[in-house]
């Protein structure tokens, strides 16, 4: 297929290129800045300058584009501010939502009659699920009035737009956190050489991870293989405390001890850290991407994807 890309020089748009082209996709990349041309081009595809926020700049510059498929992969977790709360004109929710809607423009512009796009599995909540593993039969878009319901609604009013759009067909991919290259591991390995603090005291909640290659991989796998209207949970088979986390990290990496803080001091500071990384417990199953898709994690574990 030939397919547009959004966020082609993220953590996951980079290896997401190098999966697509290896199956033997061409790849329109879009990025805002010029400078990344030649990385775009060195990972395998064509860039296209253009804005995902900005709709008119957007339907522009793909103007005389055709493509088969877009994939919204845009975020700006690079440039995220500590705050204490995640603001509605938060750059990341406004990619998820704005974004996906221009993008969904920008596919109808281009005659792609599928489109892929990113959510997070987050958006089942920011509290303790339990022990059970959650699937894609639970209530997506759960709300408790914290300081975290704005990434909920984000992800919720992302995968809305794209499953209501007429014309095309559309998959959600419910990612777990992200580790390896460019991702959560490098930010907190970087933190720790800082000696910075990096979370909570004791063990922490419970989150589920994937690694960038493999949620490549798994993206790939829905673009050929998904049901449209679908949302795919896509994380590893080994759930893991914030503890484990970060000690992983340090082994991998090198790095000195983790420092860590009371989760009180913690929720004073960045209430929706202490929401994501003390209150929140989430065991994510990718029954339903290992049955339709084919797809299974290359790295079972955060441990065996950082020794990698």
């Amino acid at each position: 297929m030939q397919v547009l890309l959004a966020g082609a020089t993220g953590a996951i748009g980079r290896p997401l290129i190098r999966a697509l082209t290896a199956n033997g996709h061409a790849v329109s990349a879009l990025v805002r800045d010029p400078s990344a041309h030649p990385l775009v081009r060195e990972l395998g595809a064509v860039p296209i300058t253009a804005d995902v926020l900005d709709r008119d700049g957007l339907l522009r510059a793909v103007e005389g584009t055709r493509a088969d498929a877009v994939i919204h992969q845009a975020t700006a977790l690079r440039n995220a501010k500590v705050q204490r709360r995640i603001p509605a004109d938060d750059p990341t929710s406004l990619l998820r939502t704005v974004g996906t809607a221009n993008l969904l423009d920008a596919a109808e512009r281009v005659g792609a009659g599928r489109f892929v796009t990113q959510s997070l599995i987050l958006g089942y909540g920011y509290h303790d699920h339990g022990d059970r593993l959650i699937t894609e039969r639970d209530r997506f878009g759960v709300y408790d009035g914290g300081v975290a319901d704005e990434v909920v609604r984000a992800c919720v009013t992302g995968e809305s737009q794209a499953f209501e759009a007429p014309g095309v067909e559309a998959i959600a991919m419910r990612y777990g956190l992200f580790y390896g290259p460019g991702a959560f591991s490098d930010l907190f390995a970087d933190m720790m050489r800082k000696h910075s603090p990096v979370g909570p005291l004791g063990s922490g909640g419970v989150n589920t991870w994937v690694h960038v290659d493999d949620a490549a991989a798994a993206t790939v796998a829905a673009l050929e293989r998904g049901i449209p209207g679908r949302a795919y949970n896509i994380a590893d088979d080994n759930p893991i405390t914030w503890r484990e986390f970060f000690t992983e990290v340090a082994r991998s990496q090198h790095t000195p001890r983790p420092i860590r803080l009371p989760a009180w001091m913690i929720r004073l500071a960045v209430p929706y850290i202490g929401a994501l990384m003390s209150d929140t417990s989430i065991r994510i199953s990718s029954q339903l991407a290992h049955d339709e898709l084919g797809w299974r994690p290359q790295y079972s574990s955060v441990s065996a994807g950082l020794a990698a």
